[in-house]
């Protein structure tokens, strides 16, 4: 019985990192996306939002997939769920995923004039 308590005690750690993994995200490259949000979820672990970016440079016309930070950060800095609805047109900044093209991991946004750091 105790080792098996043990057990799992030491395996929360483990799993909380794995979930956590930066290192799935590319940080020496830092991208910048200008579009329109068409989906957002407001939601625990973490929110996320799709975003369509305008028709101009190397990320033109491509719908990402944004991981935003857990809600309570988002709540505590003021990010509401109205900004993020659809048809707004926000800016992210973050890193893309090495293994997931078309995903991103937002470090800051940037919607209805106001810059929300999420890290």
């Amino acid at each position: 019985m105790k080792r098996s308590v043990l057990a799992a005690f030491l395996a929360v750690p483990a799993m909380a990192a794995a979930h956590h993994e930066r290192g799935e995200y590319d940080s020496s490259k830092l991208v910048k996306l200008t579009g329109k949000i068409v989906e957002s979820a407001y939601e625990n672990p973490h929110s996320h939002m799709r975003l369509e970016t305008k028709a101009e440079g190397a990320t033109a016309g491509k719908t990402w997939n944004v991981v935003l930070a857990p809600l309570s950060r988002m709540k505590h800095r003021g990010l509401d769920q109205a900004a993020l609805k659809p048809g707004t047109t926000a800016t992210v900044e973050g890193y893309p995923n090495r293994g997931k093209p078309g995903e991103l991991r937002a470090e800051r946004i940037t919607v209805n004039g106001k810059t929300v750091e999420l890290r």
